[in-house]
């Protein structure tokens, strides 16, 4: 990507952050100096939101204490939702055919998956068979934080009843290579698909089947469009391949230290890291031209 200068930073700039490897650190925290500090300047003014591949409900046990003027983007553009209530401005939920067509197909890889739902009233979490160490990860994570929307079930097609905003398969990378392929080559035009490792369980990857209408950079859209931010320019913060999205449509892209690859290629600007409190350390340092 070519080269954007450096915008000047006021209130016609939005500013939207990545969480896991952006804004929180290694530990999947917010320090509290990032805390304190992003919620002065919030409370002052700074047009800010966070766009992340969490839920709502994850998001909220994150950065609890923290209040944001704007809705949130969760699921990668499947929900915009209000932070503290959790309530859904815009649900993205897979076409209940296409849905059912991808579930069925994963037999042929020995693939089960976790379906995120919604009802219309709440959001759920149906999981069955626990297959392999990474599922197992992921399962104990919502246990450990008791996640309302966990809900064991014996046959997760009830789960496709619901509005599915999310198919979360966790295997080894080859795998889900192959998987990928088959589902894009199938459903290319209506759905898509992430695939990025988890970096709090290395050697584990997560592929996440959404709607086509779900990914950061259409939920941006969306965002300022009905919350009357269609005239601000967009500076954004991330780290991973479910951002190059936004990266891409943003007026400014803003990649931290610890970025992958993919990432730092569409980024306009490269910061510290995630460790570093780098995403609120630069916003401070530019917003209204205060510095640390």
């Amino acid at each position: 990507m070519p080269i954007s200068p450096i915008p000047s930073f006021d209130m016609d700039i939005l500013y939207i952050s990545d969480l896991d490897g952006t804004l929180v650190n290694n530990k999947a925290e917010i320090s509290d100096f990032s805390l304190q500090m992003l919620q002065e300047l919030v409370d002052n003014g700074l047009p800010f939101t966070i766009a992340s591949a969490r839920s709502i409900v994850s998001m909220q046990q994150m950065l609890k204490g923290l209040t944001l003027n704007l809705p949130v983007i969760t699921f990668n553009g499947g929900y915009i939702s209000d932070l503290e209530s959790g309530q859904h401005h815009l649900v993205n939920s897979i076409e209940s055919e296409v849905s059912r067509q991808i579930y069925e197909s994963l037999a042929e890889f020995d693939c089960v998956p976790f379906l995120s739902t919604y009802t219309g009233n709440e959001e759920r979490v149906y999981y069955n068979q626990v297959t392999n160490p990474g599922m197992q990860w992921y399962l104990q994570e919502r246990i450990t934080r008791k996640d309302p929307r966990l809900t064991k079930t014996d046959d997760l097609q009830h789960g496709l009843r619901e509005q599915v905003v999310c198919m979360t398969i966790i295997n080894r990378r080859e795998i889900l290579n192959e998987l990928e392929q088959h589902i894009r080559e199938l459903h290319g035009a209506r759905i898509e698909t992430h695939q990025y490792e988890n970096q709090y369980d290395p050697g584990w990857y997560w592929l996440t089947v959404h709607d086509r209408r779900a990914s950061k950079d259409q939920a941006i859209c969306e965002l300022k469009k009905n919350f009357g931010l269609e005239e601000k320019r967009t500076v954004v913060f991330g780290d991973n391949r479910n951002d190059i999205s936004m990266f891409k449509n943003a007026d400014h892209a803003v990649a931290v230290a610890n970025a992958q690859p993919e990432a730092l290629r569409h980024a306009h600007e490269v910061i510290g890291s995630n460790e570093e409190d780098a995403v609120v350390r630069y916003l401070a340092n530019h917003w209204r031209g205060s510095s640390l």
